[in-house]
């Protein structure tokens, strides 16, 4: 782990992109393999306890999240996404450019209307951790916790956040992609996803 001198996290929304009425949103899902020091030779996919997902946790909630936030206008999506890792979990690492998908959320207070007025349209992207910091920005609101793929699934807020770690799984060839609903119903069973709650299908922008 390493402490580089603090940096602030970004405040306010007077640089934020919007895609008409969508505010957009960067993240990504951070990971790290553990080498198996019995067999180096071992690929990802032979073990799927080699891989671990970090999340993060909010005030006043036992479920955790991803790290994400506002994408701005004096970067790209791929350096709003490394941003969001920093200031809210704590790492910097190598960002794969192939987006794991695009999705959008509306907040509580717009979860009735069909309208996209304040809703958020988010990018979110696989980052292979390569530094853990000692302090980081938002380290008073976010814990972090390294998790496996199964506690994952048992612990995102949102059914968005699930959709992407199985979009992970399946990059890192741990879980055959899905060919349709059934099979991917299946396939996260087997990783123990809990079935989504109404609330945890609305998530705050």
């Amino acid at each position: 782990m390493s402490s580089p001198d603090m940096v602030i996290a970004r405040k306010g929304r007077l640089r934020q992109r919007y895609d008409n009425e969508y505010r957009l949103v960067a993240g990504c899902v951070p990971y790290r393999v553990k080498k198996d020091e019995d067999n180096p030779c071992s690929l990802v996919g032979d073990d799927p306890e080699q891989v671990e997902v970090l999340m993060i946790s909010t005030p006043n909630r036992t479920d955790m999240v991803f790290p994400k936030g506002g994408w701005e206008d004096d970067e790209d999506v791929y350096e709003a996404a490394s941003r969001e890792a920093m200031e809210e979990a704590g790492v910097k690492g190598i960002l794969d450019r192939t987006t794991l998908g695009h999705w959008v959320f509306k907040s509580k207070s717009s979860q009735n209307s069909s309208s996209p007025r304040g809703a958020c349209k988010g990018y979110i992207f696989a980052m292979e951790v390569t530094e853990e910091l000692e302090s980081w920005p938002e380290q008073s609101t976010h814990g972090r916790r390294w998790v496996s793929p199964g506690e994952a699934y048992q612990l995102c807020r949102y059914e968005w956040m699930r959709e992407a770690l199985t979009a992970l799984l399946e990059r890192l060839s741990m879980i055959e992609p899905a060919a349709s609903s059934q099979e991917l119903t299946d396939q996260s069973s087997m990783y123990m996803m809990l079935q989504a709650t109404s609330d945890s299908a609305v998530a705050l922008c």
